[in-house]
């Protein structure tokens, strides 16, 4: 076994954010680095996600995952190499995916790694458009929603890495028009003019209930919530008889400190007969198969795009998550280690 790194930084959380997280709630800390015991691998680290779901990690509540320890190493998807193995199946120079990121190396249980294979596709992207987030939208889509050819969709947060992955999957199955909602002009014309969404506007520039109903005269019956607010009151509005909606996230209101007002108008989820309904991904990996075989076609045959965004090195992990919340990101947002 060749010579091991004697020391390892993790970024831990060390104070709970109350409302926007700061830098002073996190620190970068050192820790020694061991062999591997039996049954466990260690792994270089290449590249780990930041993701919206984490900010809800950082608050001390009961959730459907639990909540990060103070003064411990947060965790998240990883991909990279195994550089140490005390586990059959996996050798020194094995890819891997795994969940303890946020981290130089990671000392992981075998049977918490995935062998990924880097030239099928880029290492990042097992973190995004073929791994946890492309899954999300897959599912969300397809399943939550029951999407089927000749919806009308509509997407919030339609820039990013769920929403960027949903939009294109609607188009390549047939939707009869895509509509999405970002934070910026550039944005927006990403959507249309590189991705394919047939309307995008700035949620910005006005009333976003009076840009969907410009986008989409005619309703939609499809509504796959990043945002929460005024997006799911808007989509609402929208929604026609018998419409779904897919409720992934409500990044709007994640740091808010007090408890935010529902939508002003779900009297009309009766007359409507609407359906909305969450998704966790974490229930869908009986897809997995069908997932990387569809999209893998998709990628390889350059109908569906991704995009990311990379923050280098380890030390700007926290940035990088902070960034996110801002929607500072195009796509997914990976820190590069």
């Amino acid at each position: 076994m060749s010579a091991l790194p004697v020391s390892s930084r993790e970024w831990h959380l060390v104070a709970r954010p109350h409302g926007w997280p700061v830098p002073a709630d996190f620190a970068l800390r050192e820790t020694s680095v061991a062999e591997p015991a039996e049954g466990r691998i260690l792994v270089r680290n290449l590249h780990f996600s930041v993701d919206p779901y984490m900010r809800g990690r950082m608050n001390d509540v009961k959730s459907y995952v639990p909540p990060f320890k103070l003064d411990h190493p947060m965790d998240g998807g990883a991909v990279g190499e195994v550089v140490a193995s005390n586990a059959e199946g996996f050798a020194v120079g094995d890819h891997v995916l795994h969940g303890l990121g946020w981290r130089e190396y990671a000392d992981v249980p075998a049977q918490h790694a995935t062998r990924v294979d880097p030239d099928l596709a880029p290492l990042s992207a097992y973190l995004g458009v073929l791994g946890m987030t492309g899954l999300t939208a897959y599912a969300g889509l397809f399943e939550v929603a029951s999407f089927k050819e000749g919806d009308a969709v509509f997407v919030s947060g339609a820039a990013g890495a769920v929403g960027s992955q949903v939009g294109q999957m609607a188009r390549i199955k047939g939707a009869s028009r895509v509509i999405g909602s970002a934070g910026s002009d550039e944005k927006v014309a990403w959507l249309v003019e590189e991705l394919g969404f047939d309307a995008a506007f700035n949620y910005k520039d006005g009333p976003v209930k009076d840009q969907l109903r410009e986008a989409a005269p005619d309703g939609i019956d499809v509504y796959f919530d990043n945002v929460g607010g005024d997006h799911l009151e808007a989509a609402i509005s929208s929604l026609n008889v018998h419409g779904r909606a897919t409720i992934c996230g409500m990044i709007a209101q994640y740091n808010d400190t007090e408890p935010v007002p529902g939508p002003r108008n779900m009297a009309q989820i009766i007359g409507k007969r609407l359906r909305l309904q969450g998704v966790l991904v974490g229930d869908h990996y009986d897809l997995q198969e069908r997932f990387v075989q569809e999209v893998g076609g998709w990628l390889a045959s350059g109908e569906l795009k991704h995009r990311e965004t990379f923050a280098k090195g380890i030390e700007n992990g926290v940035d990088a998550f902070l960034g996110l919340l801002r929607g500072d990101n195009t796509g997914k947002m990976i820190v590069s280690v």
